[in-house]
């Protein structure tokens, strides 16, 4: 486990983030998955978090991040996929139509803190998602 500090105080914090596309749509395939990659990397490199972790499924992604105790994550969230969806909505138009309502992600997503004694069990089943 790796300790951080700031003035005053000494930290840890991962998150195990999961959110979805809207309706589960599987539309996060071939350059979309790329794409969507990148950005994530791009994102938390802006906003001074980062990923430890992650993988992009055909309807929703994962992510373990590492993060100050400053970091609020529904600040990162709306980073994320609001950012992701601008973008890949710009750069891929026809996903748009694969959508109804022109939305990419659902509105909720799933978040969990992670301890060390089960951080390896997380990167473990992330990394092992695309042979499930």
């Amino acid at each position: 486990m790796e300790m951080k500090s700031g003035r005053g105080y000494v930290y840890s914090l991962q998150y195990h983030i999961v959110f979805c596309t809207k309706y589960r749509r599987k539309v996060i395939i071939n350059k979309i998955e790329t794409r969507i990659k990148e950005m994530v990397i791009e994102i938390a490199l802006t906003n001074n978090f980062s990923i430890i972790t992650q993988e992009v499924m055909p309807d929703h992604i994962h992510l373990l991040i590492d993060c100050t105790p400053q970091h609020y994550i529904p600040d990162i969230m709306k980073a994320l996929k609001g950012n992701t969806a601008r973008f890949l909505f710009k750069e891929f138009p026809s996903l748009k139509s694969k959508l109804w309502g022109g939305h990419l992600w659902n509105p909720s997503y799933f978040i969990s803190s992670v301890s060390d004694t089960t951080r390896e069990v997380i990167e473990n089943y992330i990394n092992t998602q695309k042979e499930r």
